[in-house]
């Protein structure tokens, strides 16, 4: 396919670009259908909700806030309410406006005035819930509302469907992510055009994937939470993926290898790493179905698209790329040493020398890298999930000022009322008992209609504090039951509540679900039992120390002015689910591309010290390319403006810099090079039953030989001082890795091996005390003479 794609480069660019634009115009002109169904079954504030819409049709949907506030006088002067009154007249006849409340008329408008009277609000009940209210109408509401500012009076809005107008335009967070990392890329390659190909590709990848799940919307419920976490993925992975295939292509041509056959290499095992790395991305992904939380649904169908269009752009579209640059992705610098010859393979670089260190202490640098990550995860004991709210946002935000405004006038509990719901019962003693509940600040009912009581309950306590959790478990466990009353504590506090509760109970299956099924491809893409185990302990650690840096920045607030990210509070119980998927796919991608490496050298040579040496000499510095990569990208989404995303952007920063710089440059090779060659057991009866999906190209068949040898390798094996080595291992293998055959050398380090027909072999040579090395010969008509040198304690990272 890759050499298809190399000499067909321009059907396969224009086949790519007329999707790119076809979906494009189609999503365009269709526009989009998200539809944010937020649904909790079986849980108490649903049904407190399901009574609510049913008795009240036009209340049941998101209330928001006008506060205002006088900095001398009172909110009941004439002047101020000749300037809101109307102001609030004109918001209550906007179509989609169900009921605006004031403080200057009804029976309750004097408790929407502060004690003091510098304070007052009116709630704006909305026809739809905050996700279905049109951002149009939001936006006219808060210009309408602010315009009745002056000086000495303050007008803020706060609310859900507010918040999400204050966010700022798409593409920021984007644009940056995609500029950081262009950056990294060309002081990385040094090449223009090198650097460009990844982000060409991750460009494809996401832009056929938001458009095509832009149209989906139409046909399937994908909330408008979908697109961003698919561009967050979709940039990451598409980066990714093309820089490591694009490595191992530039690695070919400075070896001398044809531009074509160096391509068509590198697609056929780079690349085959790819289509596993994001196979356990969308396994990853897909875990989140057994949540059973149906918005979640619309999430995987958006981020799994992206992630499959991204590896098709990688394994079809990078190569024909290819094809057009040539050679051009090297560096001037390189293509002019490349004139003079092949480069000769560097064996004394950083990742070299530290794969090096790896394999002389890897109990020193395990314990080092395990006592790392626990001091990281340890704050992860602290976890509380919750839903974060407009006391969280910024300080200069609307919705964070009304907040504030309104805990001040009101206390702090009154940003997150409970709805006491009941439809039978006698509701005097039950507003009687509420008031008698601990932690209770105001309690009002409400007129019943069509049988159906609504008590709205304000706590001493902020809607985020734990006490608040108790106000609810004892309203429904202690004080509706004693009342004799069939009701339900609904509102936002409370469905936040249920949907931690919900979030914390699903979260061992859905761990187990993504651990199993990403174990299950591992194991059939290594034939090794002890490599799926180290990936799925190595996914587990990583998560607890990012959560632990989540739990530090964002619940015990260290650095977030810093980041300009408001206050701190609990987690936000979605974003586990979303994070651990996310986390899980990448984390898997570098452990795909490292040990697919480390394989392919145990495959050859049966080595297993030298296999992890030369696979982390060579994957280490890509991998850690990668990762700042992502690291850019994820860090990006901080200015964003949506918490969650600025959230899920730095836990996964945060996890993708403690997987590749800790653990799979030191704790996995050290865990490996501890284990030896039972790294790569796989009982016999299990590998004769399962399927071969192998991450490395098939073996070429030898040609068979009637009688004797064709030819043979001959020379000398000796040290760099030219001393003899006695007793040193030769071995012959074909480039797949079969032995062909295998002599020690003599006392005067001399052997001979023979070669069954004319062509390219692997000769291998390794000696106690000596470092191992494993060259390509090319062997035609007659004998070879090929010597060897081996270095004491000597590193050797080949192909």
């Amino acid at each position: 396919m890759a050499r298809w794609c190399y000499r067909h480069r321009l059907v396969v660019l224009l086949l790519w670009v007329g999707a790119l634009f076809g979906l494009g115009f189609s999503a365009t002109t269709a526009g989009t259908d998200y539809a944010n169904v937020f649904s909790l079954p079986d849980t108490d504030s649903k049904s407190a909700y399901d009574l609510m819409q049913k008795a009240f049709p036009n209340s049941s949907g998101d209330t928001d806030t006008v506060v205002w506030k006088v900095d001398s006088g009172s909110v009941k002067d004439q002047s101020v309410q000749t300037r809101i009154q109307p102001v609030l007249d004109r918001i209550a006849g906007m179509k989609g406006v169900g009921e605006v409340t004031g403080p200057y008329s009804g029976a309750r408008g004097a408790a929407q005035i502060s004690s003091d009277g510098t304070i007052a609000y009116a709630q704006i009940t909305f026809a739809e819930q905050a996700n279905a209210v049109p951002k149009e109408l939001v936006q006219k509401v808060v210009d309408t509302a602010q315009g009745a500012k002056r000086d000495g009076l303050h007008v803020e809005l706060g609310g859900q469907a507010v918040q999400r107008v204050e966010e700022p335009p798409g593409g920021i967070a984007e644009g940056v992510g995609i500029l950081a990392a262009a950056v990294v890329l060309f002081l990385a390659f040094g090449s223009f055009y090198a650097a460009l190909l990844p982000i060409g590709i991750a460009i494809f990848g996401v832009g056929t994937g938001l458009f095509s799940t832009q149209l989906l919307s139409h046909a399937t419920d994908i909330p408008d939470l979908a697109p961003l976490l698919a561009t967050l993925i979709g940039l990451g992975v598409g980066i990714d993926y093309a820089l490591f295939i694009v490595t191992r292509h530039r690695r070919g041509l400075q070896r001398g290898m044809d531009p074509e056959e160096s391509a068509v290499v590198a697609l056929n095992t780079s690349g085959r790493a790819v289509l596993f790395a994001g196979g356990t991305v969308c396994i990853a992904l897909a875990g989140m179905l057994v949540t059973q939380l149906r918005f979640l649904d619309g999430v995987v169908i958006g981020t799994s698209l992206t992630v499959v269009l991204s590896v098709l752009a990688a394994t079809t579209l990078l190569p024909a790329l290819l094809g057009f640059l040539g050679p051009r992705v090297l560096s001037r610098k390189q293509r002019r040493k490349l004139e003079n010859g092949p480069e000769p393979e560097r064996t004394d670089n950083l990742a070299v020398r530290w794969s090096a260190a790896v394999q002389k202490r890897p109990r020193r640098i395990a314990a080092f890298a395990l006592v790392v990550m626990a001091v990281l995860a340890f704050p992860v004991l602290s976890l509380r999930l919750g839903a974060t709210d407009q006391g969280n946002d910024n300080a200069s935000t609307t919705t964070r000022k009304a907040y504030d405004l309104l805990a001040d006038g009101f206390g702090p509990g009154f940003n997150g009322p409970l709805q006491v719901v009941t439809s039978s019962g006698d509701t005097t003693t039950l507003v009687k008992g509420i008031e008698a509940t601990k932690d209770v600040a105001r309690v009002a009912a409400l007129p019943p209609t069509g049988g159906v009581t609504v008590i709205q309950v304000v706590p001493k306590t902020s809607p985020q504090s734990v006490e608040t959790d108790d106000l609810i478990d004892t309203l429904r466990d202690k004080v509706i039951p004693e009342a004799g009353a069939t009701g339900h504590v609904g509102g936002v506090t409370a469905i936040s509540k249920d949907f931690a509760s919900v979030t914390g109970d699903r979260l061992p299956l859905f761990v187990a679900t993504i651990i199993g099924l990403s174990f299950l491809l591992l194991l059939l893409a290594f034939r090794s039992l002890v490599v799926p185990l180290t990936a799925a302990l190595m996914n587990l650690i990583a998560a607890a120390a990012s959560f632990g840096v989540l739990v530090a920045i964002f619940q015990w607030g260290w650095g977030l002015d810093m980041l300009g990210l408001g206050k701190e509070g609990p987690i936000n119980a979605f974003l586990p689910v979303i994070m651990l998927s996310l986390l899980f796919g990448l984390s898997m991608d570098y452990q795909v591309f490292l040990v697919s490496r480390m394989h392919e050298e145990w495959v050859h040579t049966k080595d297993n010290a030298r296999a992890v040496r030369v696979g982390l000499a060579e994957t280490s510095r890509v991998i850690n390319s990668a990762a700042l990569i992502m690291v850019c990208v994820f860090l990006a989404f901080v200015l964003s403006g949506n918490t969650g995303a600025a959230t899920a952007g730095v836990g996964l920063a945060a996890a993708v810099a403690l997987d590749a710089f800790i653990l799979r440059t030191a704790l996995v090779p050290a865990a490996m090079h501890l284990l030896g060659n039972s790294n790569w057991w796989l009982p016999a009866w299990l590998d004769k039953s399962l399927p071969h999906l192998a991450v490395e190209p098939a073996e070429e068949p030898v040609q068979a030989v009637v009688e004797g040898p064709a030819s043979a390798v001959h020379g000398f094996v000796r040290t760099a001082d030219g001393e003899p080595v006695e007793g040193a291992s030769v071995t012959l293998r074909t480039t797949g890795g079969r032995e062909l055959d295998r002599v020690e050398s003599l006392a005067d380090g001399s052997y001979i091996v023979s070669v069954p027909a004319p062509g390219t072999y692997l000769l291998a040579t390794t000696a106690p005390s000596y470092g191992s090395t494993a060259r390509q010969v090319s062997v035609t008509d007659g004998p070879l003479i090929y010597d060897v040198e081996l270095a004491e304690g000597g590193v050797d990272a080949v192909n």
